[in-house]
């Protein structure tokens, strides 16, 4: 491991020295592409090193779930606790989760699973501390949130690195980038809308993937490193925002200080809760309810009144058929039709199909067969 750690150093350091232009740009994709490959063979090789410990297989449950990632000690055990009501054991020294502990919270409907992991540490993402089953624990999860105490607050920088060298992209939409590899012909690319990338670049970054003939297509614009992860074709993007703990022991100047920094540096403002207190505590479930970009839905039977009391709680963009799924397996197999009222149908009470796009508040019942 210490081998692969030299030669990402010694390729970093090149990063740095070389001047971004266009005479080096296919240099510098080249090198970024080669920092890339390594990274993942260390990352695979924390994984594979022993597997994850016992605790670490967690069964996902209700409608998401979200973890809580920081450093030891940061109060996620007490975090934990104060939002759902578990018993995670809470103690004034580092390391006191060994294992992941679950937990559920209720809010506006939903049934959100929470997850407490061990501290992440600098070298995460290489299997350092417990980052193999913690990593693996996080690139599961629906959305993550990005614990510092007060004191620490530097310590997001080193949290985002560790996600960013696991494969984890925070806030960002996946890149709309298409490689298919050919059998001649060279590398061929397309694209919709302007774009930086040339086509020189291009074939220098797939080139380190031994990729040297493949049609790429493009839509909308995309950077090297967007090019990189479609080609790796390994990463997951997750919605996350920062939440600084402990923010009950520092003055309102030192507080306003963390929220100029923390928003300058990450164009996001952080959350100030503190968990022994339960300050902010409601408004850190309304964040994580609206990052999950949850939508409620109710359900009408094929004779019989809507339930307008209880919603179904599902993600923003679901479909008539991811709804089928969540609630009976054999719906889909079984359907026939469905009717919607609301705002996205035309008519009141159209008739839809499995593929149509649901709605906020949307009335919904579904037509399937029977007997046979």
């Amino acid at each position: 491991m210490a081998g692969l750690e030299d030669q990402i150093k010694e390729l970093e350091d090149e990063l740095q020295r070389t001047p971004y232009n266009k005479a080096t740009s296919k240099h510098i994709g080249r090198v970024k592409a080669k920092i890339a490959k390594l990274r993942d063979e260390a990352v695979t090789r924390a994984m594979k090193a022993g597997g994850g410990g016992e605790g670490y297989s967690v069964k996902k449950s209700g409608d998401a779930t979200v973890v809580l990632v920081g450093f030891p000690s940061t109060g996620k055990s007490t975090l934990l606790n104060t939002l759902t009501g578990t018993k995670s054991e809470v103690a004034a020294y580092a390391f006191t989760t060994l294992t992941v502990v679950p937990g559920a919270m209720e809010h506006k409907g939903a049934k959100i699973q929470i997850l407490d992991i061990p501290g992440l540490i600098a070298g995460a993402a290489m299997g350092k501390g417990k980052g193999k089953e913690v990593i693996g624990v996080v690139r599961g999860a629906d959305m993550i949130v990005i614990l510092v105490d007060v004191f620490n607050s530097r310590h997001v920088d080193v949290l985002m690195k560790e996600l960013y060298d696991a494969g984890i992209r925070i806030n960002r939409r996946k890149p709309d980038i298409t490689i298919k590899k050919t059998a001649y012909g060279g590398v061929r690319m397309n694209h919709v809308g302007v774009l930086d990338l040339d086509l020189e670049e291009v074939r220098s970054i797939l080139s380190e993937n031994k990729m040297m003939n493949a049609e790429v297509l493009i839509r909308g614009n995309a950077t090297q490193d967007d090019l990189i992860d479609a080609m790796l074709g390994n990463r997951v993007y997750v919605p996350a925002f920062i939440a600084v703990n402990k923010v009950d022991l520092v003055d309102e100047a030192a507080k306003n200080a963390i929220v100029e920094d923390l928003t300058r540096r990450f164009s996001e403002i952080p959350l100030l809760i503190s968990a022994h207190t339960g300050y902010h505590m409601e408004e850190m479930k309304d964040e994580i309810y609206n990052q999950l970009g949850f939508m409620r839905i109710f359900l009408k039977p094929q004779s019989g009144a809507a339930d307008l009391e209880e919603p179904l709680i599902i993600r923003s963009g679901s479909t008539v058929e991811e709804v089928c799924r969540k609630l009976h397996r054999d719906f889909v197999n079984k359907f026939r039709f469905a009717r919607v009222w609301g705002h996205s149908v035309k008519h009141p009470g159209q008739r839809v199909g499995l593929p149509h796009k649901l709605k906020e508040g949307d009335l919904l019942s579904i037509i399937i067969e029977h007997g046979g």
